[in-house]
Formats: structure tokens, sequence, C-alpha cells
């Protein structure tokens, strides 16, 4: 069966990530038999990784502050997490149907694709995102 997605609550779920009024830094986007929906929400990015479990696969659309001295901003990511246990026609289909999410999902700094748990530590993400984000004043010596 064709995998579908429920846009238009995974774009409420999105937006509430993207408002910067919103204490929400993180939502998943989880299967629910073959449609794709909106899972877990959170303020607090550990949490989010407790649902990166070997048995699952998911997307999640996540906010960091990132920035240097004389500029925070925030910096979005779109990750991929493919439990170490889900089947191989499984992790075949979600490449496929991460263009679903991505018709909902479209401003990201950043994509990953996540297998290991130490991937998705914050402070490696954070580093990616810093580099994706150009300039680095905090570079130069004061």
């Amino acid at each position: 069966m064709a995998t579908k997605i429920d846009k238009e609550a995974c774009r409420a779920a999105y937006n509430l990530v993207r408002d910067d009024n919103s204490a929400v830094i993180w939502v998943t986007f989880k299967y629910e038999g073959s449609t794709i929906v909106p899972g877990e929400q959170g303020a607090e990015y550990q949490h989010f990784i407790q649902q990166c479990t070997d048995d699952v696969r998911l997307f999640a659309f996540v906010r960091f502050t990132t920035g240097d001295t004389l500029s925070k901003r925030s910096k979005f990511a779109l990750i991929t997490w493919i439990g170490e246990n889900v089947s191989g026609l499984q992790r075949a289909k979600t490449g496929t149907d991460k263009t679903l999410v991505k018709e909902v999902v479209q401003n990201f700094a950043k994509e990953f694709v996540i297998s290991d748990r130490k991937e998705l530590e914050e402070d490696f993400i954070k580093g990616e995102l810093k580099k994706a984000g150009g300039a680095n004043y905090d570079a130069q010596a004061e």
C-alpha cells in the first residue's frame, strides 16, 4: 500500500516548531499504518533522542539556537532516524517516503539521515548547522 501523509496535521506541528514564541522545539512524524502523522513533540532535545529506538523509523523537525556572540538565530534540521532493527524493505521505503515529509517540511538548514545514536548528540548536530550557516565571528580574537 502506498504511503500517504496527513498534510494538515503535519503542517500544524511543523509550524509550532517554527514559531519562535513556542516552547516546542521538536516534533516527530511517525508511521500510523501506511500514513505519516505527527508523533511526539517537546521542548527538550533529550526527550526527542528517547524517541529514536532501534525498532522505529521516523522523521523529525528540530529547532536549534545557533550563532555567535554577535548574532543568535534559529536554525532548523530535518532528521530521518532509521533504527538498527528496521527491516531492509522499510529502510528503502523511508527514502521515498521522505519526499512526502518534504512537501510539508520545506525550510531547514541541513538534513540528516541517522541510524547511530552517537550522531544524534546535540553538539554534533549544532556543529553541522554552524558549518552550514556561513560566517563564524567567534573565530576572531577579541
